[in-house]
């Protein structure tokens, strides 16, 4: 005996759906991007949209460019940097030498109480 649901098993978005229900899609154009891995990516763009110079390759992650001969270079990575190292950056020893008495002047005074 079948149920009483006319409706099992569907769910919404499942029926056929063409155009004709949809709309009529935008116009697309395909744009290759070559990245130095040797990867093509082809991402389709409405025709009228700005077309980027670059895009992320989705195999390897470094950037992509429109030109196969000459795809961009993979960006240089800086090394971590500590605190210490920035400070550095801003204060020459001599200064980080005052600063330090001044601290420890001030400890030992402290103790001193």
């Amino acid at each position: 005996m079948a149920g009483g649901n006319a409706i099992r098993g569907t769910r919404v978005g499942a029926g056929p759906m063409g155009e004709s229900e949809r709309g009529e899609t935008a116009p697309r154009s395909r744009i290759s991007y070559f990245c130095s891995n040797g990867h093509v990516t082809t991402p389709s763009f409405a025709s009228e949209a700005d077309i980027p110079d670059s895009w992320d390759c989705p195999r390897c992650g470094l950037p992509a460019g429109r030109d196969g001969e000459n795809p961009p270079a993979p960006p240089r990575t800086e090394p971590y940097k500590t605190h210490l190292a920035y400070v550095k950056e801003r204060r020459s020893d001599a200064d980080g030498a005052a600063i330090l008495e001044e601290a420890l002047g001030r400890l030992r005074a402290s103790r001193e109480l």
